[in-house]
């Protein structure tokens, strides 16, 4: 007997501690910074790493879930886990920055498999189980993800040491908990089969609306996976999403696909930038522009307003007479608005505004699109939607979390030189960053360290002797006293300067938004498909 409620909070829970992991790993930059050294592009790389590695379980999971059942699947995201918590638990303090990055990024890789697999699980299973009503359901199912990044973040306050060398590790063991969790609760349990799957398609028809045109969003992504992770050369990686997209066509018969699902894949690409991208940096940014602990407050301030939120789809769908898409249209101008405001913020009254704002535009971006998929492209069973999460994480891990380093890095450099030139030469690194197309300047955070470990040696020191009337900072320079103080200003512009470039992508989406609006009202109005036969109801 399949216990629907039972499988819906183990989903809930299995998101619940994929959003804990990445929240305590975003609250920790500042202790990986002591430990470590690493710059900010440093740190978004390990960020994209905990995110890019959710597209491979949740597409190929997603992929081989009506064949082979949605109960080994935990199993094996289970392991998963056990495994990145090994991984990232084994660097410690006084390991080079080089040694440090390979651990706690191939950490965060495996943690990313482990969360898509579940989701490939968790996805097409609600989707299944309340087929009257994907919106409201997947909303409350995803609701576990803001839930978990607050409860992360809150730990990371209430625990958060000043740096000594398990405190990190501790912090983030906080992510086993759930997990344990959702294992038992998923121990035993019967699962139903997608309406796909009931219907007997093959998996060449559940393919055929993906098509080529799918493909291409899929196979660009995983070529620059390829050359970002494995450091393979562009050739070889293009090479090799070519062939990927050679076998989706051979599979589909050729088929193109249908476009409202490439558009749909495009939108939810932009979604994972700005929003799992942003949750990776945003306690770091806000921490900048105001204090380490605002930054953190905000942080659980704003996914306590997605958690509740998403408990009100259906209520807003219901009596505000708006459509799947018609939400998104409004969040994607909420999200634009909410980080302008954002980046000209400076006391936490106005943070919190800013960040209202913000928060409920994202609120419903990533359940609702999975609804928008189930509902619109019944016979893809669980390989659109898995599709679908894995490129708004891969977009994230690959552009969204290291982009964001990439101009936090770029702007703070830029107005750091504004400010002095003569002492950003001295400061400066010596090898620019590279992102995309782009190449941008970065300050040398081990230089700024090495100032910081003076400090935290004369202020040990006159702890020591009993001295409480000398300033630590005595230890400096004038000049390296100077250069402190135009690094925090430079930190908190180079905030501003991300929280705008990064208000570009929900601009985006609601132009696209506002074109499906479009489209629909010109079709009869938005409702959802229903398989008749495997060939038939493929929107075109």
């Amino acid at each position: 007997m399949v216990q629907r409620k039972r499988l819906l909070y183990a989903g809930f829970m299995a998101i619940l501690a994929a959003g804990v992991g990445l929240s305590i790993r975003s609250a920790i930059f500042p202790l990986w910074d002591k430990d470590f050294s690493f710059n900010d592009f440093q740190k978004g790389e390990i960020g994209g790493g905990g995110l890019t590695g959710f597209c491979f379980g949740i597409i190929i999971g997603g992929v081989i879930a009506d064949k082979i059942g949605y109960g080994k699947l935990v199993v094996a995201a289970f392991l998963l886990h056990m495994v990145s918590a090994f991984l990232t638990f084994f660097p410690s303090k006084g390991m080079s920055a080089e040694n440090a990055m390979f651990y706690l990024k191939w950490g965060s890789f495996i943690f990313a498999v482990a969360n898509g697999t579940l989701e490939a699980v968790a996805n097409p299973l609600v989707a299944t189980l309340f087929p009257e009503n994907r919106t409201h359901y997947l909303n409350l199912l995803h609701a576990s993800w803001p839930l978990g990044l607050a409860l992360g973040s809150f730990a990371a306050l209430g625990l958060g040491p000043d740096g000594a060398n398990l405190s990190w590790k501790l912090q983030l063991g906080l992510f086993l908990v759930p997990t344990a969790i959702y294992g038992i609760m998923f121990l035993g349990q019967s699962f139903p089969k997608s309406e796909a799957s009931q219907k007997g398609m093959s998996l060449g028809d559940m393919f055929k609306d993906v098509g080529i045109l799918g493909g291409v969003v899929i196979c660009l992504l995983l070529s620059m996976f390829f050359i970002d992770q494995f450091n393979l050369p562009p050739t070889y990686s293009y090479a090799i999403g070519g062939a990927i997209l050679l076998v989706i066509a051979l599979i589909t018969r050729f088929s193109i696909g249908a476009i409202l699902l490439f558009v749909l894949f495009i939108a939810h690409g932009l979604i994972g930038s700005v929003e799992l991208g942003t949750d990776t940096w945003i306690q770091n940014i806000n921490g900048k522009i105001l204090t380490p602990s605002q930054g953190q407050i905000l942080f659980v301030y704003v996914s306590l307003i997605m958690f509740g939120l998403r408990f009100c789809a259906h209520f807003i769908e219901k009596n505000l007479k708006l459509s799947p898409i018609g939400i998104l249209f409004v969040c994607s101008i909420l999200a634009c608005l909410g980080l302008n405001l954002a980046a000209g913020m400076n006391t936490f009254p106005i943070a919190m505004v800013a960040l209202g704002v913000y928060a409920v535009g994202k609120t419903f971006f990533w359940p609702t699109m999975l609804a928008v998929a189930s509902d619109r492209f019944p016979r893809t069973g669980a390989v659109a939607i898995s599709i679908m999460g894995g490129i708004g994480m891969m977009s994230a891990g690959l552009i969204g979390s290291p982009g964001l380093g990439f101009f936090k890095d770029k702007y703070a450099a830029e107005s750091f030189e504004k400010t002095d030139a003569a002492t950003y030469v001295k400061y400066k690194k010596d090898k620019e960053n590279n992102f995309v197309f782009m190449k941008g300047a970065a300050i040398d955070r081990e230089k700024f360290n090495a100032l910081d470990k003076k400090i935290e040696d004369k202020k040990a020191e006159l702890q020591k002797a009993g001295d409480t009337k000398t300033d630590p900072m005595s230890v400096l320079s004038a000049e390296e006293k100077k250069a402190i103080e135009i690094d925090k200003a430079a930190a908190i512009e180079g905030s501003r300067g991300t929280l705008r470039v990064d208000s570009f992508l929900p601009a985006a989406m609601a132009v696209i938004y506002l074109l499906l609006l479009l489209y629909f009202k010109a079709i009869g109005g938005y409702k959802a498909v229903h398989i008749n036969a495997p060939d038939t109801d493929a929107e075109q």
